[in-house]
Parts: C-alpha cells; structure tokens; sequence
C-alpha cells in the first residue's frame, strides 16, 4: 500500500521515521511518499516534498507573518496528495496545517490517519466536532486524551507514547563527552528549541548562565535545521558547546536541564534529568494564548501527572535569575530534588512501555485492509 505521511516539526519527523520503520515491517508492499525532516528522508529513502525546516512556524503572530509559505505549502501538498492519491494519508501532529490537508483528503474520498492527536483539549475544543467528520483514524499518545476524545463521542485508539520507542531503540555513545571535547565538571544541558523565535526569545537568558555556575560546564542542544553559528551570535562572553543530533545522549549526561516547553520536556522526563522549564514568544502572541488556551500547565510532564511536576516559568517570569533559582534547588537541595524524581516515576507509571509505532502502524495496515 501507499502511505503519505505529513509532518512539520522536528518531533514530527521522529515520530514519522518510526512510524515508517513500523509500517515496513507490517507491510512487505509499502510505498512512501513524505512531508518531513531528515530521519524520515533516511528511514523512507526519499527527499522530502517539503522539509520541515520550510514550515514549522509557531505562535499566532509568527504564523501570520509567514502566511504566504504556510498558504503556498498547502496548495504543494494538496496538489501531490491528490496526482499521488494514496491508500491512507497519514497525518503527524502539526494541526494548523494537518487539519487543512485532512478536510482535503476527506473531499477527495482519501483515508486519513491522524498519528498524534492535535492538542484540542487545550483550546477550541469545539473542533473536535469537525475532525469527527474529516479523520476516519485517530491515534492518541497522552492517557487523558482517550478520556477528552470520549466527552465528544468520538472513538480513538491509544497506542502509548512513541517517544518511549524513540529513547528505548537509541543507542548511547559511552564516550560521548570525549567526542564533543567536554571535560569532567558536570554537565547542565541547554534546550532552547527548535524554532528561530524559540532560540531567539530564550537562549539569551540561558546564555548567561555559565557565569553563575562557574563549577559546571554548560552545553546546547543543536536543532539540525540550525548551524553553530546561528547559536553563537546569542553568547554572552562564553563559548558554549553546541551538540547536534545527540539530544539524548547530552541528557543522558546531564544533572540539570533548562528546557523549552514542548516535546523535549517530556524526553527530559523520561531520561530522569531535573528540569526547569521555560517559554518565550511574541508578547500578542502569549496575550491571544492566555485568551483561548484551557490548560493548567504548557509542560507534558505537569500535564500528564496532572499537577505541577517541574516548574515552569513563562515570558516575565523567565529570565537569567528566576532560572538560575530553580537550577541551584534541583542541584543542591536533595529534598527538592528527590521531589521532582519521584514526580518522574509517576510519569513513567502513566506512559506505560513502548511500542506505540508497531501498535500504530498494525491498526492503520488493519483498518485499509
């Protein structure tokens, strides 16, 4: 069978790798063809129609100002989808733009899986009544997403958390700090994102941070889609090293993390590394979000437990100062940090094992058969 699979975001393109993996080996015959990043370029053997560095535009104000890309990667995509015509057009997170595809998809008569479920519990719940009508599979990845999904009559399928595939199947380099030239203070890891506006709006703050902790060496976590130089333009006196393509590993090997709220905060958590969490964007933007956004919590890890797991700080509230407060509790306050240990055991009890791709991928070959 023919499979499409869309994703426009880093974590997307994880997540699609995987699920691409999973789907070979669940079905002898199948063909690709992708929207995504380099891991699924690899796994699928095949460029991308459009790479993810190309669409992943986040925020209110952000996605308006870059209105004539978004408006002219839909109009590529839906006319590939359409010369393609594909078995199941598989849809990965990313629903600003994956909801649109969907409706598309829908009018032409196409199957669509959506892997990922979009966060519509956290606003515009009502939308739920229209992915009803335009996506014929749905995949959730966060236990209380089942129970959302119910409240609307919807039936769904929980496969558990694929970023449990992601780290299980990862193989760590043991000589990891020799390779990257780090020596043996311990490491404070650096997530600032995977956006422009993110590592722009963010890496400042953490940038200063070496300086108040003179006895640790601090150490960024690269997005692929960025070079060293775009990070360094952010230093503040101090050279930091930036590592590309070893998120896991530098956790891994670190006693603390400061990272932005998304995806990664999750990794973190499953890795057990003590975390500070924190957020920046374009002050309408945060404003429009305050206005529309029903959720406690922008971290997976509180928002999966259900209470506030790991701090967050978010615009005013992040700066140098308020991170370096939370940074010296996590590393040397042991009640404090024991606490935020604990918190993680609870979150690995919620997420379960691995295996959400072989699960997504044996119900999707099911449901086209």
């Amino acid at each position: 069978m023919k499979y499409y699979l869309i994703a426009g975001e880093p974590s997307g393109d994880l997540h699609g790798a995987n699920l691409i993996k999973a789907l070979k080996a669940e079905d002898p015959t199948a063909t690709f063809k992708i929207v995504g990043g380099d891991l699924m370029q690899a796994e699928a053997n095949q460029k991308p129609l459009i790479h993810t560095s190309e669409m992943a535009f986040m925020g209110f104000v952000e996605v308006a100002k870059n209105i004539g890309t978004v408006l002219k990667n839909l109009k590529i995509v839906k006319t590939d989808v359409l010369a393609e015509r594909p078995d199941a057009v598989i849809l990965i997170d990313f629903p600003g733009f994956n909801l649109k595809i969907a409706e598309f998809a829908k009018q032409h008569q196409l199957k669509t899986c959506y892997y990922i479920s979009p966060k519509v519990w956290a606003w515009n719940q009502g939308r739920v009544k229209k992915i009803k009508k335009i996506v014929d599979h749905m995949f959730c990845i966060l236990p209380f997403e089942v129970d959302f999904y119910k409240k609307w009559d919807m039936p769904v399928d929980y496969i558990g958390n694929p970023l449990l595939d992601a780290i299980s199947n990862y193989s760590f380099n043991p000589t990891f700090k020799a390779d990257n030239g780090l020596n043996d203070r311990p490491i404070i890891a650096l997530l600032p994102g995977s956006r422009k506006m993110e590592i722009a709006k963010l890496l400042p703050a953490m940038a200063k941070l070496p300086y108040l902790f003179p006895m640790h060496q601090f150490v960024i976590a690269g997005a692929p889609n960025f070079e060293q130089a775009h990070y360094q333009q952010y230093f503040d006196g101090i050279e930091i090293p930036v590592v590309f393509n070893q998120t896991y590993d530098l956790l891994k090997h670190a006693e603390a993390a400061v990272v932005t709220s998304g995806t990664a905060t999750l990794e973190t958590g499953i890795l057990q590394v003590p975390q500070v969490v924190v957020y920046k964007a374009n002050a309408l933007s945060i404003w429009i979000a305050s206005m529309v956004i029903k959720v406690k919590f922008i971290s997976l890890v509180n928002l999966i437990n259900n209470f506030l797991s790991v701090r967050e700080l978010i615009q005013k509230d992040c700066t140098t100062e308020t991170i370096a407060e939370e940074l010296d509790l996590l590393l040397n306050n042991k009640k404090h940090r024991a606490s935020v240990l604990e918190n993680y055991a609870l979150l690995a009890e919620k997420l379960g094992h691995p295996g959400a791709s072989e699960k997504a991928a044996k119900l999707i070959v099911s449901y086209l058969s």
